[in-house]
C-alpha cells in the first residue's frame, strides 16, 4: 500500500503508521473515508508543526496536524508512535498498524458509535481466522 505523502513536502525520520479508515480498508473491513490518519514520532510532529503551525489540532491532549487531507497525530488516546508501530506491517512508505493494535485503538474509542462498529468488524474478522492465522498474531 502506497500513501502519497508528497503533498506534505516533509521528510519523516521514520515511516508514519497508517491507522483509521485506511487501515480498516487495508484489512478488508470497510472502505476508508476521505482523510488519511497517521501517527508519527514526537520529533516529526514538532517539525511538521513548525511547518504548519496554523493547522494544529488538540483533542483532549492528543496533538495533531491537519493538512491536505491528512490527520497526523503525535498520540492517539495518549499512546504514541513507539506503541502503535510495534508489530506494524512495513509497506512502501508507511507502516500499517497491526490488527491487534487497531483493535486496541478502536476499543479505546468505543464510546463513539462509528468506532464501536469498527471494533465489531475487527472482532468478527479475528473470530473468522483459522487457528494457524490466530497463532501468527500471537508471535
Amino acid at each position: 500500500m502506497k500513501v502519497n505523502l508528497d503533498k506534505l513536502d516533509f521528510s519523516f525520520s521514520k515511516k508514519p503508521v497508517l491507522v483509521g479508515g485506511r487501515a480498516m480498508e487495508y484489512y478488508g473491513l470497510r472502505k476508508a473515508g476521505d482523510d488519511t490518519d497517521l501517527i508519527i514520532p514526537h520529533e516529526d510532529y514538532d517539525g511538521l508543526l513548525q511547518k504548519y503551525p496554523e493547522n494544529k489540532k488538540d483533542i483532549f491532549g492528543d496533538l495533531g496536524v491537519i493538512i491536505h487531507g491528512f490527520e497526523i497525530w503525535r498520540t492517539i488516546r495518549w499512546f504514541d508512535y513507539n506503541f502503535y508501530s510495534k508489530g506494524a506491517i512495513e509497506e512502501e512508505n508507511v507502516k500499517v498498524i497491526s490488527i491487534e493494535k487497531l483493535l486496541f485503538m478502536k476499543a479505546l474509542t468505543i464510546d463513539i458509535p462509528k468506532y464501536e462498529k469498527d471494533l465489531r468488524l475487527i472482532v468478527d474478522k479475528i473470530n473468522k481466522l483459522s487457528f494457524d492465522d490466530r497463532k501468527k498474531l500471537s508471535e
